[in-house]
């Protein structure tokens, strides 16, 4: 009997056993599963946001409508008419590429530092707002071909275009640039002796200037001779000269990665209006608008 008991005792523990290490590998395959599924849901995920993101084309012309994001107070580029209408030689750009894909033209106005993101998140489609091609913006978004090249001035007091007209005169004195522009990165590289002052509005900037709260400005041409043109004699562009090396900055539609099929649409219309002409047209029409209308 003994032995028996025995028997059944270690074939009991037997069976305890084998239930205990079928359990551990059922937890074991289900946890496996788990991360399996986890794994495959992150590469999913990945795959569908490359998806969605190479697809950006295909739901713009599903859609019916082109979002572009800008900031609408930069004359000649991009402002409002009297009407509240979006104008400006990046609107026309806009439009232009609108019209090529068939579809209806939505702009949204944002703070120019908040385009970049709406891009990356898809809150808009492209960014239009006279953006500088630079290789830290690349790190984070396509850009187009170029449309325009521009050189950037400083804007200064009307009476001070030759006190402040070198480096070294610009040394400890504030100059002014709108945060978060291609302008900002110029102050601090080309004059690193003076005092970066920035603000959101170019308006406020140029209201800085006149009352002599800081030097001057920075700007690209067309927005600082729309400035000084409407500034009722209170600015004067300064006789200073950033170098080419330093400044000679091309401008771009803003794109989020992954989309060549939508860089290569846009380019194809880019490439079309700076050969025609149209595109300079568009750029003296809006100067002559934003004179008219005192920007």
């Amino acid at each position: 009997m003994h032995g028996t008991e025995e028997s059944m005792k270690k074939f009991n523990l037997t069976k305890k056993m084998l239930a205990l290490a079928l359990g551990v590998l059922m937890l074991l395959s289900v946890m496996t599963g788990c991360g399996k599924t986890n794994d495959q849901a992150g590469g999913g995920s990945g795959d569908t946001q490359q998806e969605q993101t190479g697809a950006l084309l295909k739901k713009i012309k599903d859609s019916g409508k082109l979002v572009v994001g800008t900031e609408a107070q930069y004359a000649p580029y991009e402002f409002k008419d009297l009407d509240a209408n979006f104008v400006g030689c990046d609107m026309w750009l806009a439009q232009q590429i609108a019209d090529s894909l068939g579809v209806k033209l939505e702009i949204v106005d944002m703070s120019f530092d908040g385009i970049i993101p709406a891009v990356q998140s898809g809150q808009v489609d492209l960014g239009i707002a006279a953006f500088t091609n630079t290789p830290e913006r690349a790190k984070e978004i396509d850009f187009s071909n170029l449309y325009e090249t521009s050189a950037q001035l400083l804007i200064v007091k009307t009476g001070n275009a030759d006190v402040y007209s070198t480096k070294e005169s610009l040394a400890g004195q504030k100059v002014g640039a709108q945060k978060g522009t291609i302008q900002s990165q110029l102050i601090q590289s080309a004059l690193p002796d003076s005092e970066l002052f920035e603000l959101e509005k170019y308006p406020a900037l140029a209201l800085e200037v006149q009352n002599g709260n800081i030097a001057g400005l920075v700007v690209d041409q067309a927005v600082g001779e729309s400035l000084v043109a409407t500034s009722n004699g209170g600015l004067e562009v300064s006789n200073f000269a950033f170098t080419a090396e330093e400044a000679s900055f091309g401008k771009s539609v803003v794109i989020a990665k992954g989309n060549e099929d939508l860089v290569a649409a846009v380019n194809q219309v880019i490439d079309k209006v700076t050969s025609d002409g149209s595109y300079q047209k568009a750029y003296d029409d809006a100067v002559k608008l934003a004179a008219s209308l005192g920007l």
